[in-house]
């Protein structure tokens, strides 16, 4: 794609409007340096220099979005608790709707705390429970779609397996944006079984794509073009699912689009150098969805989800890509072909 394609279907994304429902998390990174190892086990000391905190899980998918589109919004869980209040604060800095998000006295906020040094990763702590939400609060859902479902475009659903994603929140909401003719985007978690099937886009990594299908997963360090077992995965899973696109996301070696009457199409992997990979499945379903909303061929999508993701791996914490740096990135493409 050149760039003047690029620029034209990124000039319709901020009149766009974008619902994402899922599991509302909190990042923090608590950044610091090792000097010496604990004199009381066999651990490094960090000795910390600053936190930083984000918007997680389907919240960065929303704040991805919100690089390029004007309204965005969540729906999801989100406890009283400083932690809930947290995030909620940090989404309306962002202008991200909270407005549909549902508030719960009892509800934990998700949060997850990553520990930095010198540029890795030390420890992650995860502070969660899961829980399911009830009748009620999947009403509350579900008419807080139904109302806005004429002035959105399309709908996200982040399940990152915390409980908020249910089958029946999921069957009520995608059958009525369907046909509404919205597109319906997810990004499942195969350890949490949800019924997909009819929405438009679903975006798996390789792993998550194996266990859905049910076929027994081996690494590969060969070309993902003559990968027998993933092309295998890719068709289980468009009929399995009855979607329009699976977009298999494949780490280092770049992503993989099937496609119900094409051939499937290999993304080569633009990124450069690899800092933190917090997020990046996030960003590659926020930006492909966005592409096919302003009008970009699915390939098209996938190549701007590609190049978005490539970006966001280059940073440290949980991040986003801006307009400029997603430019810049297809622009030295073009410039090394």
């Amino acid at each position: 794609m050149n760039l003047d394609r690029l620029k034209h279907i990124l000039e319709r994304a901020a009149s766009r409007k974008i619902t994402v429902i899922g599991d509302l998390m909190l990042d923090e990174f608590v950044w610091g340096k090792v000097g010496r190892i604990s004199p009381e086990a066999p651990v490094p000391v960090v000795e910390v220099t600053g936190e930083s905190f984000y918007p997680g899980g389907a919240a960065n998918v929303a704040r991805n979005l919100r690089e390029f589109v004007d309204q965005v919004g969540v729906v999801g869980m989100l406890g009283t608790d400083r932690s809930g209040r947290q995030l909620r604060n940090l989404l309306s800095e962002q202008k991200i709707d909270t407005s549909s998000a549902i508030e719960d006295d009892s509800f934990c906020t998700i949060v997850k705390t990553r520990i930095i040094a010198l540029h890795q990763q030390v420890v992650r702590v995860d502070r969660e429970k899961i829980a399911v939400p009830s009748k009620a609060q999947v009403a509350k859902a579900v008419a807080a779609v139904r109302d806005s479902i004429k002035e959105v475009d399309a709908i996200i659903f982040e399940d990152y397996g915390k409980g908020f994603v249910t089958s029946e929140l999921v069957t009520q909401i995608a059958r009525e944006a369907v046909n509404a003719g919205k597109i319906v985007a997810a990004d499942p978690n195969p350890r949490h079984p949800v019924d997909w099937r009819g929405v438009t886009i679903i975006k798996p990594n390789r792993a998550e794509a194996f266990l859905a299908a049910g076929i027994p997963w081996r690494d590969t360090e060969g070309d993902p073009e003559k990968d027998t077992d993933l092309q295998q995965v890719g068709e289980v899973l468009l009929k399995k699912w009855e979607t329009q696109y699976v977009l298999i996301t494949l780490g280092e070696h770049g992503m993989m689009l099937f496609q119900k009457k094409d051939a499937p199409h290999y993304i080569r992997t633009k990124a450069r150098q690899v800092f933190d990979v917090s997020g990046a499945g996030d960003t590659a379903i926020a930006l492909f969805t966005l592409g096919l909303v302003c009008g970009a061929t699915p390939i098209e999508a996938a190549e701007i989800a590609n190049h978005a993701s490539a970006v966001v791996v280059s940073k440290l914490g949980t991040a986003t890509v801006k307009r400029d740096e997603l430019i810049a990135s297809f622009r030295a493409d073009i410039g090394n072909e």
